[in-house]
């Protein structure tokens, strides 16, 4: 994953046991002990670096957020939680009933973008959901979920446990909190 630039655990795990072993196995790791690996070996490789990417991402985000406000954006993921590593993505859920309103709103933006139909399993069926990849700085995927599902909280494909999202106020917080020396600098040469 963090080489080859796979993004999905299931895909990474049956990769590496085949390159480990030669054969697919049922014995593979977790995807939080994934995610343990991963955020490890970008600590060692990019160290410093790590923080202000994060700030950037960070900022791109609430900018992201603050400009599509109308569809209640709410950022998960890796940038949510600090551990970013080559190839993160920022990952933003929107809520809409209209693929159209969206997408009008990002092309008057100025936005280039590519919609992708993913199917994924909810309450045991497959179901299809849009995703909006953004090329911008960093690669933005917006997920997007009807406007009555804003309340419903899904969980996290990493730990199993209640995803957390954040509105772009609480990113402007956690930016404070977390990057204030940067964003100190960034608000002095802006």
């Amino acid at each position: 994953m963090y080489e080859d630039g796979v993004t999905q655990y299931l895909d990474a795990k049956r990769k590496a046991a085949k390159r480990v072993l030669g054969r697919a196995t049922k014995n593979l790791p977790s995807n939080g002990e994934i995610s343990d690996a991963l955020y490890n070996l970008a600590k060692f490789h990019q160290g410093d670096e790590l923080s202000s990417v994060l700030f950037e991402m960070r900022l791109l985000a609430m900018d992201v957020m603050e400009q599509l406000d109308e569809f209640n954006p709410r950022l998960i993921g890796s940038v949510s939680t600090g551990r970013i590593r080559q190839g993160s993505d920022i990952d933003l859920h929107i809520f809409t009933d209209s693929l159209e309103k969206i997408q009008l709103a990002i092309e008057q933006l100025g936005w280039n973008y590519e919609i992708e139909q993913i199917v994924m399993q909810k309450d045991g069926r497959p179901t299809e959901f849009n995703h909006i990849y953004l090329d911008l700085e960093f690669p933005v995927e917006l997920s997007i979920y009807p406007e009555n599902e804003i309340r419903v909280q899904g969980r996290s494909s990493t730990d199993g446990k209640p995803i957390e999202r954040m509105s772009a106020s609480k990113v402007r917080e956690l930016i404070l909190l977390e990057h204030s020396d940067e964003w100190s600098e960034y608000l002095t040469a802006g």
